[in-house]
């Protein structure tokens, strides 16, 4: 499925380049025909946080989005919700902390829409640089639902301390016509004293008529001393 909204912000970082920015809020909300519709976007040190929520026909959206960032971190948030006749709700957190020379970067996407049904995402980046650690996590939730229920939820959490490289990736969708889907994925990558540690985690849950069930990923990688340390976790589940 096409991601939307993608930032470039983790890219950059990733080749080196990093770039201030500084704090930026943006939250849209809609609503028609009895509908009710609510966004909230929160942005604080050097982050950029978006809340884009719409809802008609009796439907309701919410989108709530917080971006955080200290000192050498960088935090870009995303949530989008959109449902017609049921209700669909986005959530995206991205949070970086970098002290003592520390350098973090977040970026959180997490995107639900609906028509008649039930869609939820949520989308959670976290990362903490210390001492001249690099930490890098990248969280994306996708939820679809045309009758049916899809819930999705990611993950990312990256911890590097001492010139440790830390690198999470976490990408978690649901898509459902009629049925239920349901993924979770949870990434976290540790790494101290000049190792390298990756983590990423994969899952989607995709079904049609027949219910699927529900999909778990975990991948954790953890690096110390100059060593190097990489996990990655993978499940898809379809049923047409």
């Amino acid at each position: 499925m096409k991601r939307i909204l993608m930032s470039s912000v983790f890219s950059l970082v990733l080749a080196g380049a990093g770039s201030a920015m500084a704090g930026e809020a943006v939250a849209i909300s809609t609503a028609s025909n009895g509908g009710s519709a609510s966004s909230t976007a929160v942005a604080s040190g050097n982050s950029r946080s978006t809340a884009i929520s719409a809802a008609t026909r009796g439907g309701r959206a919410e989108a709530v989005s917080t971006a955080s960032a200290t000192r050498g971190g960088i935090a870009d948030s995303r949530a989008v919700a959109m449902a017609e006749r049921g209700h669909a709700l986005a959530t995206s957190n991205a949070d970086a902390d970098a002290v003592f020379g520390g350098f973090a970067v977040s970026d959180s996407e997490s995107i639900a829409a609906t028509i008649g049904g039930v869609a939820v995402s949520h989308s959670d980046a976290r990362s903490h640089g210390l001492l001249a650690g690099r930490a890098a996590s990248r969280s994306i939730s996708t939820a679809t639902s045309l009758r049916g229920l899809a819930l999705s939820d990611s993950r990312a959490v990256s911890r590097g301390e001492f010139g440790g490289d830390a690198i999470s990736h976490s990408d978690a969708l649901a898509d459902t016509v009629g049925g239920v889907a349901d993924s979770r994925v949870r990434v976290i990558s540790d790494a101290a004293f000049s190792a390298r540690a990756e983590a990423n985690g994969v899952g989607y849950a995709i079904t049609g008529r027949r219910a699927v069930a529900p999909t778990r990923v975990i991948a954790e990688s953890r690096a110390v001393r100059s060593s190097f340390g990489s996990s990655r976790a993978v499940r898809v589940d379809v049923s047409r």
